[in-house]
């Protein structure tokens, strides 16, 4: 089977640059949902690492699933916005009573969302630095 960890790894960072550039922009709710897709690819990218496959697509249960050999911080995981509402309220306006998801996102939302994956991102690289575990 093909180590696929760092495809994953370079698309979260490709993500991460995309909800940097949609924050800078104002498109706030943009920058959330990106910056959720690059944490969570990148906890993919660091499970494919050690010879492992996640499940599910709550970035803060995937840490979870890491061997306890890996301190994961806790910050990862006991977070609760951008690790657990980031997903799905993002991409469909029946997630909320009024208004389109855009309304209810600010910039607020989208610095703490791109600071979490931005420490997801650079936790994933230096746990990558080390040796593969598996596949």
């Amino acid at each position: 089977m093909a180590q696929r960890a760092a495809d994953w790894l370079r698309q979260a960072e490709r993500d991460l640059q995309q909800a940097l550039d949609s924050r800078d922009a104002g498109r706030h709710e943009g920058a959330c949902f990106t910056a959720q897709q690059a944490a969570e690819k990148a906890t993919r990218a660091l499970h494919l690492h050690l010879g492992q496959e996640a499940w599910g697509r709550v970035v803060a249960h995937l840490p979870r699933q890491l061997p306890l050999s890996i301190a994961v911080p806790k910050a990862w995981w006991k977070r609760p916005g951008p690790g657990r509402f980031f997903y799905i309220p993002l991409r469909s306006p029946n997630c909320f009573v009024g208004d389109a998801p855009f309304e209810h996102y600010g910039p607020l939302h989208s610095e703490e969302a791109v600071q979490y994956a931005g420490g997801i991102l650079e936790f994933v690289r230096a746990q990558m630095a080390g040796p593969a575990g598996g596949g």
